[in-house]
């Protein structure tokens, strides 16, 4: 077993060997100068300034055989699994599925929607393509969990109060221990982030619970 001490609200005891990593929607279209997010008006800087660490959280990871699933967010060509409500939201520049700077908006195969190269999947990592915000609806990500015999989930990615919050709860009403890593995870209004780490671990964890990549890193190297 291996215990974060320092993490918030209480220290987390989980197992090494039932635990996976899961990295949210890092894809250029959100993260990358010039791609849908920027388009949106959105300082992207932002985001990148978690890239280092979300890296050396993986790298970890893969130091210790653990399995880590990639994610993006994104859409069939023909936009059958993309709901009108979602796509006619708002008044923005581009839509889901316009041409864009890096291809169709949130288009899987287009270079937008795939992950920015510092963090490229290695092969037989795992990556879910999905059609919404949390990470569970319409995908197989379930299935691959139960495969891997995973119960606790250790979160990084963007944006921390959108796709990361709702997989977060999608994962605690399916029985696993969450954990999000504060300095690996981002959000374009960084109040939004604030919150957002509050509500996970408010009232006791009632979401899950968060620590630093540093508080991490020890527990999974046998520091105390």
């Amino acid at each position: 077993m291996a215990t974060v001490s320092a993490a918030l609200p209480f220290a987390l005891e989980f197992d090494p060997t039932t635990t996976a990593l899961i990295v949210i929607d890092m894809q250029r279209d959100f993260v990358e100068p010039g791609g849908f997010g920027e388009t949106l008006g959105n300082d992207v800087s932002l985001l990148q300034a978690i890239v280092p660490t979300t890296a050396a959280l993986i790298e970890l990871f893969r130091d210790h055989n653990l399995p880590i699933i990639h994610t993006r967010e994104c859409h069939q060509p023909d936009l059958s699994d993309l709901p009108s409500s979602k796509r006619n939201r708002g008044a923005p520049s581009l839509r889901i599925g316009d041409p864009g700077p890096m291809g169709r908006i949130l288009i899987a195969g287009e270079p937008g929607a795939d992950i920015i190269p510092e963090l490229s999947p290695l092969n037989g990592e795992i990556v879910i393509d999905k059609p919404g915000k949390g990470a569970f609806y319409a995908t197989d990500l379930g299935t691959h969990l139960s495969r891997l015999n995973v119960r606790t989930l250790i979160f990084a990615g963007v944006t921390t109060e959108v796709c990361v919050q709702t997989t977060m709860r999608e994962a605690n009403d399916r029985g696993f221990d969450s954990l999000l890593v504060e300095d690996a995870t981002e959000s374009y209004f960084p109040e939004f982030k604030a919150a957002t780490l509050a509500m996970i671990r408010a009232q006791g964890g009632i979401v899950g619970w968060t620590s630093t990549y540093s508080q991490l890193f020890e527990a999974l190297n046998g520091k105390p």
